[in-house]
């Protein structure tokens, strides 16, 4: 039988006056408040301010294609990303900009409020939270081939949505505290120039990925994610990991049926990392979890920048097998369109 796992439900600050964690596990809201200003790795707060890494990640999944914008400030740098993958013609369009020491990459303390801007060098994003909803715009010039990439998208977020937030030790006073939200009904549209997609509720939902903490130099993580319909019309959604931190408080392996959170065990996961494009095969050791992934796109991620290096393999695929709600209800899932990711960073 799974081991138990801490649920935090007090409300408080993350980090004490010592700047460790106050408390460790998941919740299913950010109930802790992050302040960057509390962490007391180094003893200068502009050092802390360096180590420290921010990320707003959002990925939109429809049948035939995947989008994908990101602001994100690591201490000595920022990063402005997105990118595009056409399920049919295989093809990963993606650009990214470096800003030096997060240069026009400030990033809001709560996952809940404040408004992200970015407009610099040609390129523009905005993150916006609304009542019931979030929205996103982006522009970027000369993005692929000359073609401005323009997006415009409105996500619906009822209040009070469930998701997993996770609160995760990583040695003595490093850890990750991450808030993801799943299966963001979507509607919009998202254009490469002339090339034009329209979006909505019924075809695209989007993630969110929203990431705070101090992490150690050296990381690895797998993460797989997966949003869709059911044949009978329900919403599902998947979001699993392992692979960074002390992860015996909880595991972050949930999946989400018409918005309703269900929680699972801790993950089994296999791969070749030989050869990314061979089945994944994911378990949970509560028995409620048995999915393969079959992937049709790689993402590969390459980065060396001498005193930070990257290198990550995004799988594009389809998941079949079977999962098992709270209620015991078994739902077969059949070509759920998604993804699994191994990445491995010096930062």
């Amino acid at each position: 039988m799974t081991q138990s796992q801490n649920r935090i439900t007090q409300r408080g600050p993350l980090l004490d006056e010592h700047g460790q964690l106050a408390q460790r596990g998941y919740a299913t809201s950010c109930i802790l408040d992050y302040d960057p200003n509390t962490v007391k790795l180094l003893p200068f707060s502009w050092m802390n301010r360096l180590r420290l890494k921010e990320w707003d990640y959002y990925g939109t999944t429809t049948e035939d294609f995947f989008f994908s914008c990101c602001l994100a400030n690591i201490g000595y740098m920022g990063l402005v990303f997105a990118y595009f993958v056409d399920f049919k013609t295989r093809q990963v369009i993606e650009k990214t900009l470096p800003t030096p020491f997060g240069f026009g990459c400030s990033l809001p303390k709560s996952s809940e409020t404040g408004d992200i801007h970015f407009n610099h060098f040609g390129v523009k994003m905005d993150f916006l939270r609304r009542e019931g909803r979030r929205e996103l715009h982006v522009e970027w010039k000369r993005f692929h081939e000359g073609r401005t990439l323009k997006a415009d998208l409105e996500l619906e977020q009822p209040e009070g949505k469930n998701a997993i937030v996770m609160v995760t030790p990583i040695r003595e006073k490093h850890f990750y505290y991450n808030h993801k939200i799943n299966c963001m009904l979507t509607q919009g549209t998202v254009a490469l120039g002339e090339d034009r997609r329209d979006l909505t509720h019924e075809t695209a939902q989007t993630t969110l990925d929203w990431g705070r903490g101090v992490w150690e130099y050296g990381t690895f993580w797998n993460w797989a994610n997966a949003s869709g319909r059911l044949p009978d019309g329900r919403v599902l959604g998947l979001n699993l990991g392992k692979g960074f931190g002390d992860l015996s408080f909880a595991s972050e392996n949930t999946f989400y049926l018409d918005g309703e959170m269900h929680k699972l065990g801790w993950l089994e996961l296999h791969y070749d990392d030989s050869n990314y494009m061979k089945p994944w095969t994911f378990k949970t050791d509560d028995d409620r979890l048995n999915l393969v992934l079959e992937p049709f796109v790689d993402r590969p991620t390459f980065v060396n920048l001498g005193f930070a290096k990257a290198e990550g393999h995004q799988m594009f695929g389809k998941y079949s097998g079977t999962l098992v709600t709270n209620e015991g209800e078994t739902l077969e899932i059949e070509n759920l369109i998604g993804w699994a990711e191994e990445h491995v960073a010096r930062w």
